[in-house]
């Protein structure tokens, strides 16, 4: 009796010798006050900027003010209900979102849970929302392009991959439609496109998704959502969950175009934020370091060198402004962080002008480099006769004598205007653009009516894509037009003349 109790000891000690222990060991705090999607909590010492705390039933938070005694924290999700007493459990995980060929074709909120019908993402890569810039050493210059498909835009503010340009304009002026005709521009490119809706209505974002579904673009965009109802710590968020979503595909050595719209609405979420959270307020109530909150974000735009992937990262930001008012606070910031601008005038919008790109006022700093060499040749100083033609029509108007090459200027300048305007998301092939711009330049167009220019261009376009399709593809391949093909392209432009002037002729 006595060795089987032996024996059952022996066997005993044996199995828990083989257990492994693991202590756990998890903080929790209480909310002292909270109010509007905000709350401060005690009791949590070893928390984290931007650590995830979470309640019993799942309601998330990320902790924002960290104060020797307290922890200010922002809701992720809706917190009517939270109070003050509550437990708040540091889950030792910072803010992170899934990343991956998962997401493409998905609408998802700014931690990466889905928002439409589709089947749970299962990701398994998870990626920190806040991350470094890369470094100085990893970049490369811009210098390819990344076409728009928008004409005033590729013709006189080309854009490259890896680019910021600012869209900015007052409330209706097609800063969204803009953005939405480059996502669509992408199609077959193999870019990948995120579309970041910050604050808007629910139907201006169920429209958008819609839009790209019909157009098939959303199978190589993800949609990150943060709709005006949405908890304004998600709406803080969503911009750098978007980044980071692109981040992983520009690492991966591809190309992507993230669309943040908009980040005036961003800036007033941060603004409502720490005006809560009793955050100094510093002009206009905006907190003093509201330039480095999207500084930090813009500055992840970039192009990799060949080393380190030849990725690419392209921002479009988009801003409003007030009755044109382009030097106030969060404009005037955004000016300085990103490599250029394009203004949309509310005056052009409304004369009829689409889209209502003030020539003036927009610019982009990589110029020519990042443009194609065939289209760079053609456009040449299109961009001054357009300039120019606001000031000629004013003295036209006035009844100024205009000598003969200043009228010349004025009336091919006219039919520049005109062969720029373009319907909303139809965004135009390079082939295309080239074409209608080498008939400018050479002045093809210089008899023919300015109410006609439409007219005539579409039908020199059918002709092409009929007769001539050897001279698009070399107009598409974005090197320098060869000889012979510019002389087929001259050929096809002058019989398109002479039959529109016979058919014009009574």
């Amino acid at each position: 009796m006595l060795d089987g109790t032996f024996q059952v000891g022996r066997e005993l000690r044996d199995h828990l010798g083989s257990i492994r222990w693991r202590v756990q060991r998890h903080e929790v705090g209480w909310v002292v006050r909270a109010g509007d999607g905000v709350a401060y909590v005690r009791g949590v010492p070893s928390v984290r900027y931007a650590e995830l705390l979470a309640r019993a039933d799942g309601l998330t938070a990320l902790a924002f003010d960290l104060q020797p005694r307290e922890v200010g924290v922002i809701f992720l999700d809706p917190a009517e209900h939270a109070s003050a007493g509550d437990e708040l459990r540091a889950t030792g995980r910072v803010a992170s979102v899934p990343v991956g060929e998962e997401l493409l074709g998905r609408v998802v909120d700014a931690l990466g849970r889905p928002l439409d019908e589709g089947p749970p993402i299962r990701a398994g890569t998870y990626w920190p929302v806040e991350r470094e810039a890369p470094g100085v050493i990893e970049r490369q210059p811009v210098v390819e392009p990344l076409h728009t498909g928008i004409k005033v835009i590729d013709a006189l503010f080309p854009l490259g991959r890896g680019q910021r340009e600012l869209i900015l304009g007052d409330r209706a002026t097609g800063k969204t439609a803009l953005a939405l005709d480059a996502i669509l521009a992408q199609k077959d490119t193999g870019v990948v496109c995120i579309y970041a809706a910050i604050g808007q209505r629910n139907a201006s974002v169920a429209e958008t998704i819609k839009l790209l579904r019909d157009a098939g673009a959303l199978r190589y965009t993800i949609v990150v959502v943060a709709d005006a109802d949405s908890p304004v710590g998600q709406q803080y968020l969503l911009p750098y969950s978007a980044c980071t979503m692109g981040e992983f595909f520009m690492q991966k050595g591809r190309h992507v175009l993230v669309v943040y719209d908009d980040l005036t609405k961003h800036a007033d979420a941060y603004r409502r934020i720490a005006l809560l959270l009793g955050r100094p307020p510093g002009r206009e109530a905006y907190p003093p370091d509201v330039f480095y909150l999207h500084a930090r974000l813009l500055e992840r735009a970039t192009r990799l060198r060949d080393e380190h992937g030849g990725g690419s990262l392209t921002a479009l930001p988009i801003a409003g402004t007030q009755a044109g008012n382009i030097a106030s606070y969060i404009p005037t910031n955004l000016i300085s962080i990103t490599d250029g601008q394009i203004y949309l005038d509310s005056r052009l919008f409304n004369e009829g002008l689409r889209p209502a790109v003030d020539v003036g006022l927009s610019v982009s700093r990589v110029g020519g480099k990042a443009q194609p060499r065939v289209l760079r040749k053609i456009a040449g100083d299109l961009r001054l006769l357009y300039a120019q033609l606001r000031e000629l029509e004013s003295f036209a108007r006035f009844g100024a004598e205009l000598e003969p090459e200043t009228r010349r200027r004025l009336e091919r300048g006219r039919r520049l205007r005109e062969a720029l305007k373009q319907p909303r998301l139809q965004p135009w092939p390079l082939s295309h653009e080239a074409a209608i711009l080498y008939a400018i330049r050479a002045g093809f167009l210089d008899a023919v009516p300015v109410s006609k220019v439409a007219e005539f261009l579409e039908a020199l376009l059918d002709r092409l894509d009929t007769l001539d399709d050897a001279v698009l593809q070399a107009l598409q391949s974005e090197e320098d037009l060869p000889a012979a093909m510019e002389a087929r392209l001259r050929q096809a432009i002058e019989a398109m003349q002479h039959a529109f002037q016979s058919t014009e002729a009574p």
